[in-house]
């Protein structure tokens, strides 16, 4: 009796397995399988940053109070997270941090209807980036620890001759803000090039930033952007141009206008925040300007997609609003095929039939029917 209570404690154990190892059951695969089908052979440590990656979109999720069956979870955009993150090899779990992950409600067209969804965002932090130039960049053999030179320091910028170069020089002090980001880069052969990213290029950050913000407003002219009219698209334009050129003449000085709450983040205006995402911004500035040799498309696709504001956009668009209409043609009608007809001359001169072989003609071929359908697009939305 006591033998066969051992054998299903046993059975019990084996079978036993906790949510978070059923969803990485479940992933894996797909992920391996996407992966080898795009060249790649998946190795211990992209493993490791999958695994990584759906713990903390695990806990993300858990804080919401969303589980991973709900209906209203976008699963397609986690799929394609998982996929950045193992291709990248973005670790989750790395201090400081290389990706994080936050959820956010969108609105989506089902069956005709507005519906909210719940998705996951995956942004890269600046030591994301620092890990893909180490692993990608075109040529780099270590990238050093960057400086942050602050408004008090004493700094040299590096001098040209020909193709000599003599080091910036810093000598820190601790006082100001951080006005510039500085990463020393050794490469393959040697040489020690530094990538510098002024405070003031943050700006131009900024700026798409509020762009991206003002995509779906309307300030009360029309109900959405997709049901203005071209009177009203004008005096839309016309608003965020307005807004924009603020922002423009301010620069990082709209952070503090209080008139532009509603389209800046509180991540970028909260003073304890505000600092980090300046620094950020400037070493990813810095990063994404040096070259980087994926060697593979779908790697090089999927890094333009993660670091491209403008492309995530666009595709997010057409996500939610592609396949709306219905599209229907008319039948054709069944129109019998007749092949062409060639004429041969009833007879040659008989000088012209001397070593000559006589052609047969080809027999006419049965009439094909054909018969088309008519065709619809899918409704819902394309994820």
């Amino acid at each position: 009796m006591k033998k066969m209570s051992n054998q299903n404690q046993v059975a019990t154990q084996a079978d036993f397995q906790t949510g978070l190892t059923k969803i990485s059951n479940t992933f894996f695969p797909m992920i391996e399988k996407q992966l080898c089908g795009n060249g790649i052979d998946m190795d211990h440590y992209q493993k490791q940053c999958v695994m990584n990656a759906i713990s903390s979109i695990n806990s993300v999720l858990d804080v919401k109070g969303i589980k991973w069956t709900d209906a209203g979870l976008d699963k397609n955009n986690i799929t394609q997270i998982l996929l950045t993150t193992a291709a990248l090899k973005l670790n989750a779990a790395a201090s400081p941090r290389e990706v994080y992950f936050q959820t956010r409600n969108i609105k989506m067209q089902k069956d005709g209807n507005d519906v909210w969804m719940k998705q996951v965002e995956m942004g890269i932090e600046g030591d994301g980036n620092d890990a893909i130039l180490s692993n990608f960049g075109r040529g780099v053999e270590e990238v050093h620890q960057y400086w942050l030179v602050r408004s008090g320091d004493h700094f040299e910028y590096p001098k040209y001759k020909g193709i000599e170069m003599t080091p910036p020089e810093w000598a820190p002090s601790g006082k100001g803000e951080v006005v510039r980001v500085v990463y020393p880069i050794t490469k393959k052969g040697g040489r020690v090039e530094y990538y510098i990213g002024e405070r003031e290029d943050v700006a131009k950050n900024l700026i798409a930033h509020v762009k991206n913000n003002l995509m779906n407003e309307t300030f009360g002219i029309a109900e959405s952007r997709y049901k203005a009219t071209a009177k009203q698209k004008v005096e839309i334009d016309a608003k965020k141009k307005e807004i924009i050129k603020k922002v423009e003449e301010q620069g990082l000085n709209a952070l503090d206008d209080e008139s532009l709450d509603a389209y800046i983040s509180p991540a970028w205006k909260d003073s304890q925040s505000r600092e980090a995402m300046i620094i950020r911004k400037m070493r990813n500035n810095v990063v994404k300007k040096i070259p980087k040799d994926f060697g593979n498309a779908f790697v090089e696709m999927t890094y333009d997609q993660a670091e491209d504001e403008g492309y995530s956009r666009i595709r997010k668009e057409i996500n939610e609003n592609a396949n709306q209409e219905i599209l229907d043609f008319d039948e054709p009608e069944s129109v019998p095929y007749e092949p062409k007809k060639e004429s041969y001359p009833e007879e040659a001169p008989a000088e012209e039939q001397v070593n000559k072989t006589e052609k047969q003609p080809v027999p006419d071929k049965e009439p094909v029917i054909i018969d088309a359908e008519p065709v619809t697009t899918q409704e819902g939305p394309v994820f």
